[in-house]
């Protein structure tokens, strides 16, 4: 076959040859894991380090939350911290006092000192994507706080915000707020640190952290464990995981299997779907431990656990928007019209169901496992942050006339907040994967990637979704460049034309799959896609007359103005710690939520303006992307009438 023939074949979900990988999310990392997986993989991770993205929603998303990380002063990060030892928090040479953080970050609050492990993840992805050294440093300043903290709490590598009473109390089965889910925050944070940032310090401390975990734990009687792992633990797992992947010691790895859930886990190995009434938040981190399980060991009872898992969340208990759970719980499935609430999808739920498809794509190569990663970016995560203040919502509520409560700068600090630090600084981290034979593009996003295996630099320029239309340009290439390109065929595509250097390829393959494009690359050489962005309708599974509208992959909301609308609206209120839960969304009685539409012809009723993404329905409704509905109420679910 000629070099410069170009091969196109069907990816469904095996891809090539498989290969063994390190640790985390295969082919991150390389170099920090003493242990190596034993799982095979179909492809492999990029590095944050490897990808930058260029002008784009999602760029503005991480400066906006940029600006907030380094708005946090480190003293009233670790004010809680301080005053838990007994240290001084003021100034040098003089009292000073600190700013208090509220919320969550309360001294009151079970759950304080969680915020800034998050910040610690958060800094380090925003490092590793970025290379301003602005975060690194701030992020040392925190690290080596906790250090000195530590030590001061007496030597035996306890850390935290609050009394070590806490987990004694959770071990005794008493009543107490996740201590250990805030505790997980912490080692999240410190190994980030030290796998993005090369931090031995950090390191150091979450060892020592992890070394007074095995002595308080290792002598606990089966029934002590079961009892105290009822109570929410985030990924406790998972870091034992990755950090017996980092240093070998045995009793990390011993102590990632005290935190595995029987009555949790086992039930999904018989591929039950027994979710309804479980809370969600509690439920799926413990599933990213299971897949740092199957990495590491091939452990195939994990490996069915997290695709049982997966496939039920993803299929039967998401939303239109990738997201799930109402009041923070999952519910019966065959019945989601009635949970159509105003505490609908937790954002934290959608931040770790991410992580999980991400081990998943891994492991399988799935175009749908990409595409559900999608949906839930583009509908959830991207617009959970409000684009004036650069706050971020607990709840995406899904009732009609529901609009998003934002939290405040100081005074919330709820997990969603903590996971919207995370989420809103690492975009880049699934836009493109790779295997031995190429390059997966997976997401539409401005970016550019530097393949340092192939000497590769690929530009990817698009406006997507405002069209369907993108371009991948090889800006450089190395001497091995022989190689797949694999272009995402999405499901959504109402059709896809491809060109290579102005020539259209045949597109025989068929939607929700890969076509792949093979040559040899040179540098100035250019992929061109057209993606055939269509209206659509998404129904819930138990009524087909509740629906929401989607345009490609992104779904549209009925602006509904501010009617009703007072006071805090549409924020928290900075006085109390939990309103998102209770707040009242004054919803207008008269609220109409009937769409008519000819459900074949959508065209007729919903038409497209000349402003990019806005539409209009014959009743006089403005539709537009929910990622760009702020401030205001909506409607996302329509009660359907036939024209």
């Amino acid at each position: 076959m000629p070099t410069n023939k170009i091969s196109i074949a069907l990816l469904i979900l095996i891809v090539s040859v498989a290969v063994r990988a390190q640790s985390h999310y295969p082919g991150q990392h390389k170099g920090k894991f003493k242990i190596e997986n034993k799982a095979v993989f179909e492809c492999f991770a990029f590095d944050l380090h490897d990808v930058r993205l260029l002008e784009s929603r999602f760029k503005e998303n991480v400066l906006r939350n940029s600006k907030w990380v380094l708005a946090l002063p480190v003293n009233s990060l670790l004010h809680s911290f301080r005053t838990n030892a007994g240290v001084f928090s003021g100034h040098e040479g003089g009292y000073t006092a600190t700013p208090k953080l509220g919320g969550w970050e309360s001294l009151d609050c079970d759950l304080r000192g969680h915020t800034t492990g998050h910040l610690l993840s958060s800094l380090a992805l925003l490092y590793a994507s970025t290379g301003d050294e602005v975060f690194k440093q701030k992020a040392d300043s925190l690290v080596k706080g906790l250090a000195e903290i530590q030590k001061a709490l007496g030597g035996t590598g306890y850390l935290s915000a609050f009394p070590e009473g806490l987990i004694d109390r959770n071990i005794a089965g008493k009543s107490v707020w996740a201590p250990w889910y805030t505790l997980h925050k912490l080692f999240a944070g410190l190994i980030d640190q030290y796998l993005y940032c090369d931090d031995m310090l950090a390191l150091d401390v979450v060892k020592g952290m992890a070394d007074w975990a095995v002595g308080k734990l290792s002598g606990l009687d089966e029934a002590t464990r079961r009892r105290m792992i009822r109570n929410e633990f985030g990924g406790m797992n998972e870091s034992f995981y990755t950090l017996y992947a980092i240093t070998a010691n045995p009793n990390y790895k011993l102590m990632a299997e005290f935190f595995y859930h029987n009555e949790m886990i086992d039930p999904l190995l018989t591929g039950k779907e027994e979710l309804a009434g479980k809370h969600a938040n509690t439920f799926i981190p413990k599933l990213l431990g299971e897949a740092q399980n199957y990495a590491l060991h091939a452990n195939n009872d994990s490996k069915l656990a997290v695709e049982t898992f997966w496939y039920h969340v993803a299929h039967h208990h998401s939303f239109c928007t990738g997201s799930n759970s109402s009041k923070e719980k999952f519910f019966d499935a065959t019945k989601m019209s009635h949970f159509l609430t105003g505490y609908t999808g937790e954002t934290c739920n959608t931040y770790n169901m991410l992580k999980l498809s991400r081990h998943l794509f891994c492991w399988t190569a799935s175009a749908g496992v990409a595409e559900f990663y999608e949906r839930a970016l583009y509908n959830h995560i991207l617009g959970q942050q409000d684009p004036a203040t650069a706050m971020v919502a607990y709840f995406l509520p899904l009732a009609p006339g529901a609009h998003k409560v934002y939290s405040t700068p100081r005074n919330s600090f709820w997990c969603c907040v903590g996971t919207g630090f995370e989420s809103h600084a690492k975009y880049a981290e699934a836009i493109y994967y790779y295997n031995q034979q190429g390059v997966f593009v997976n997401l539409f996003i401005p970016s550019e990637l530097r393949w340092k295996a192939r000497d590769l630099v690929l530009r990817q320029e698009t406006q997507f979704p405002e069209n369907g239309k993108v371009m991948l340009k090889v800006q450089d290439i190395g001497p091995n460049n022989h190689f797949s390109v694999y272009l995402r065929y999405p499901s959504w595509a109402g059709s896809i034309n491809v060109t290579v250097n102005g020539k259209a390829v045949h597109v025989s393959q068929k939607s929700e799959s890969y076509i792949i494009l093979t040559k040899r690359w040179n540098k100035g050489d250019v992929i061109a896609v057209d993606l055939g962005m269509e209206l659509r309708l998404c129904t819930t599974p138990d009524n087909q007359k509740i629906a929401s509208l989607a345009y490609g992959p992104v779904v549209l909301a009925g602006e509904l103005g501010t009617d009703g609308m007072s006071g805090h609206a549409p924020y928290s209120n900075p006085q109390l710690h939990n309103d998102y839960y209770t707040y009242d969304y004054n919803i207008p009685a008269a609220l109409k939520t009937e769409l008519k539409i000819n459900p074949l012809q959508l065209t007729e009723s919903i038409v497209k303006t000349e402003e990019s993404l806005v539409f209009r329905s014959t009743e006089g409704y403005t539709l537009r992307p929910l990622f760009d509905i702020h401030r205001q109420r909506y409607i996302v679910y329509w009660n359907l009438i036939n024209q």
